[in-house]
Order: C-alpha cells, then sequence, then structure tokens
C-alpha cells in the first residue's frame, strides 16, 4: 500500500542527491515533522509554564514573589519567542541555501520535508539518472 504524505511515498526508496545515501520515505517526514511539533509546542508550554509560575506568585499575594513571577514569566515568552524564530530563520536559510550543493538539498530535504529533483530523488522513479 503507498501513502503519501507531503510529496513523500513512505514506502518509496529516496537518495540524497548524488552522495549514495538511500533511505524511506518515512526518515524525512518524521524529522520534518518533529521539527514542526518542537516549533509549535515548545513554544506553547514555555508560555503556559511562566503563566502557572505568574499564577502562583499573585495567588501568594507577596510584592516580591510577584515581580519575580513577572520576570520568570518574561523571561519565557522571550524565550518561546527565540525558540520559534530560530528554527523558522534555519529553515528559511536551508531553503536558500540548498539551491547550492547536493548536500544542503539532503538537509533541505530532512528539516523542511520538501522533495526536489536534486536532493531527494525518488529512486522508484529514477529521476535525474
Amino acid at each position: 500500500m503507498m501513502f503519501l504524505v507531503d510529496n513523500f511515498e513512505l514506502d518509496g526508496l529516496y537518495r540524497c542527491g548524488n552522495l549514495g545515501f538511500e533511505f524511506s520515505g518515512t526518515f524525512p517526514y518524521l524529522v520534518s515533522t518533529v521539527i514542526l511539533i518542537i516549533k509549535i509546542v515548545v513554544p506553547i508550554l514555555l508560555i503556559i509554564f511562566g503563566m502557572l509560575d505568574l499564577g502562583k506568585a499573585v495567588v501568594a499575594s507577596k510584592e516580591d514573589e510577584i515581580k519575580k513571577g513577572q520576570q520568570t514569566f518574561m523571561k519565557r515568552v522571550i524565550s518561546a519567542v527565540i525558540v520559534f524564530f530560530v528554527i523558522q530563520i534555519v529553515q528559511i536559510l536551508v531553503n536558500f541555501v540548498s539551491r547550492d550543493n547536493s548536500v544542503s538539498r539532503c538537509f533541505n530535504c530532512f528539516v523542511n520535508g520538501k522533495i526536489n529533483p536534486t536532493g531527494c530523488i525518488d529512486i522508484n522513479l529514477n529521476i535525474n539518472e
């Protein structure tokens, strides 16, 4: 049975450019899915934990703990923004640089989950051979 997810046949075989590295379609799909989950879940968790810290400080009704909770919350919000944007910037840079050589195109295949004729080559279709 053939499953096609994000242009990857999960049962298909792919080759990484001219490097000769062969892999299943599930591998780049799994890597790009994990990156997407990290990009979404980590910032949300950081903000939720920051809100919990701030809520505990407010319930304690102590001025020092409220200020400390606010500082912790702001640090977590900043961390969440940094995590999100660092991953986004890396994906954009990999996509931009991947036009130059087969190694970066192969990396683009895993990071962004994109198949291109010179990066992740579908061996079953015999593209560019």
